[in-house]
């Protein structure tokens, strides 16, 4: 898991080129206006989700996982908690690969609030569970870059 703010962009040098590639993407392209739903980049290899939803509350979520995909969330406008595990300390359910979908259920290791600007990158060891709210509902649009990692 690897968490930022695009205004710091430059202190993820050492990030992958194909991760540079998806913050490079979300320069160059007001996200903000996207409609919601999958945008191509470069096929199957990347692509970005714009997500619209309403937080709520941890215990109305799920947790996932993925194992052919990089998850790197991008906050376009509102708040979510994004709760984290390794998914070694999950109790894992049968993975849907059309979906590269792992549930899980267990008990979060940390969390991370991210606000507009910010970022997190999630790996395939890393569990997360989306949407949760802070003190109330809020909002939210969200461009999710997914980037083939296998």
């Amino acid at each position: 898991m690897i968490f930022g703010n695009l205004g710091h962009i430059e202190e993820c040098g050492f990030c992958d080129v194909s991760i540079q590639e998806c913050f490079d993407y979300a320069a160059q392209h007001d996200l903000s206006t996207f409609p919601a739903g999958i945008h191509e980049i470069d096929g199957k290899r990347l692509y970005v989700n714009i997500v619209e939803y309403t937080t709520t509350s941890w215990e109305k979520r799920f947790w996932e996982a993925h194992r052919e995909y990089l998850d790197i969330h991008i906050m376009l406008d509102g708040e979510e908690q994004i709760d984290l595990a390794f998914t070694e300390r999950m109790r894992q359910g049968e993975y849907v690969p059309e979906d590269d979908f792992l549930p899980m259920e267990g008990e979060k290791n940390g969390c991370v609030l991210l606000e507009k600007g910010d970022f997190l990158i999630c790996y395939p060891h890393d569990a997360h569970r989306t949407a949760v709210m802070l003190d109330q509902p809020c909002m939210v649009k969200k461009a999710v870059f997914k980037l083939k990692y296998i």
